[in-house]
């Protein structure tokens, strides 16, 4: 009973360190979901060369988007026209880094960490993207200018020039409802899952145990990729659970490893990674990951080993897990924030979560009600960023008037007049995602 109260004390007492930094990283997220939105990112990024791919790598990195929510983004990215190296570029560096996790980051590993989190997530997106652009410059050339061709067909539908209603304008509202419950939705779970990790490895493990078995330099390091290549775990939520790893005494390299490959690659990412950039950019890519995490890992501990960067000075969460196992301390101002801000963050969280959600409306004005509907099932949407860009690429086909996808039910409902099953089917593929034709009647 005395450990799972460790456990539960040491799990609030990194909430409540990194809750104020979380809640503020949310606020910023949804005022950058609508300052720059996927599609200002799909119109903006479809040109070629060095300056795209670096202008492509940096725009991934405040964009709060794990990996899961990136792939079809990054896909989009391909169908309008953005060349393999810009594409790896920006899948390469938006999963590591958030405005978000950047936030947590400094909170629970300081200022340090949380510049050169950022800062390798744009290198190694730049990087990998060069590569896969001069190892695939001539069947790029070719490709792109196909999905140019294709993006043009459909660029009304996304600049709305060709609707007859002005485009709708985002408000603060708009703002809020992202960062508040549309990102809490997509992180929550994992989140909760990272804080209750990081407690119990703060309960179970003594400060330093790690170092005696694993030691310093490379091998750490590569046990922490080990582990961080397959696993999914978004880059906020993996904050916690290397910060606790330090505590413990794995090496700051070698949990910033883990933070850089952990929110890269899954195995399930590489997969769909496979199907849309193809073999050799996907290969680029995952030595791209592994050898810039070990870049920069090497180079973070070498910094910590010679004095320049003082370890005390990366692991704010040791004074917080020390505190934790007293069961109860008051302090000032500072811990009474971090408590309220901890509760706070739980309320959003919760109704995030589970609070009930009701179903977008179907549009049926008395001229639609003979208007072809096309119900498709598909597989592999996690979160609100898959839903708009299935919606999106519906929404540029043929005959499509209107277009309704649900996240839980993993369905895309399609309205309109001489649509193409095989079309629809085909746009969905193309984002990465398995799809299969439920149903079609006319109505």
């Amino acid at each position: 009973m005395e450990l799972v109260v460790d456990i539960l004390f040491a799990s609030w007492a990194v909430l409540a360190e990194m809750a104020p930094y979380l809640l503020l990283g949310f606020f910023f997220a949804g005022v950058l979901s609508i300052l720059i939105s996927a599609e200002w990112v799909e119109r903006h990024l479809g040109g070629r060369g060095l300056g795209q791919i670096f202008k492509a790598s940096l725009f991934g990195v405040p964009l709060p988007l794990c990996s899961c929510g990136v792939l079809p983004v990054g896909a989009s990215l391909r169908r309008q026209g953005a060349s393999r190296g810009a594409t790896t570029a920006f899948l390469l560096s938006t999963p590591q880094t958030g405005v978000d996790s950047i936030a947590v980051t400094y909170a629970l590993l300081g200022p340090f960490i949380a510049v050169v989190r950022p800062l390798a997530a744009l290198v190694t997106g730049f990087v990998g993207g060069a590569l896969v652009h001069v190892a695939d410059r001539h069947d790029d050339d070719e490709a792109g200018a196909e999905a140019a061709a294709k993006a043009s067909k459909a660029s009304c539908s996304l600049d709305g020039c060709c609707d007859n209603e002005p485009a709708h304008r985002h408000s603060f509202l708009d703002a809020l409802r992202y960062g508040f419950v549309t990102l809490p939705r997509d992180i929550g779970k994992a989140l909760l899952v990272g804080v209750a990790l990081s407690g119990v490895i703060s309960a179970l493990i003594a400060p330093d145990t790690l170092r005696a078995y694993l030691g310093g330099g490379i091998v750490p390091m590569l046990v922490a990729m080990a582990i961080g290549i397959p696993l999914y775990v978004c880059a906020t939520a993996s904050t916690p659970i290397a910060a606790s790893l330090i505590v413990a005494g794995l090496s700051p390299g070698a949990a910033l490893v883990f933070l850089i490959t952990g929110p890269a690659t899954n195995s399930a990412a590489l997969v769909t990674l496979w199907k849309v950039l193809g073999r050799r950019a996907t290969i680029l890519y995952l030595v791209t990951v592994a050898v810039g995490a070990l870049a920069t890992g090497i180079v973070v501990d070498a910094l910590v080993g010679s004095g320049l960067v003082p370890l005390s000075a990366l692991v704010d969460a040791a004074a917080a897990s020390a505190s934790a196992h007293e069961h109860h301390h008051a302090g000032g101002l500072g811990w009474w924030i971090g408590r309220i801000a901890a509760v706070v963050l739980l309320l959003v969280v919760a109704y995030a979560l589970w609070w009930p959600r009701r179903k977008p409306a179907e549009v049926e004005a008395a001229g639609d009600r003979d208007l072809d509907v096309l119900t498709l099932e598909v597989r592999g949407m996690h979160c609100a960023s898959c839903v708009a860009s299935v919606t999106r690429a519906l929404s540029g086909l043929s005959g499509v008037a209107q277009v309704q996808v649900l996240l839980d039910e993993g369905t895309a409902t399609l309205r309109g007049r001489g649509m193409s099953s095989v079309a629809a089917a085909e746009a969905v593929r193309s984002l990465g995602f398995e799809v299969a034709t439920r149903a079609a009647a006319a109505r």
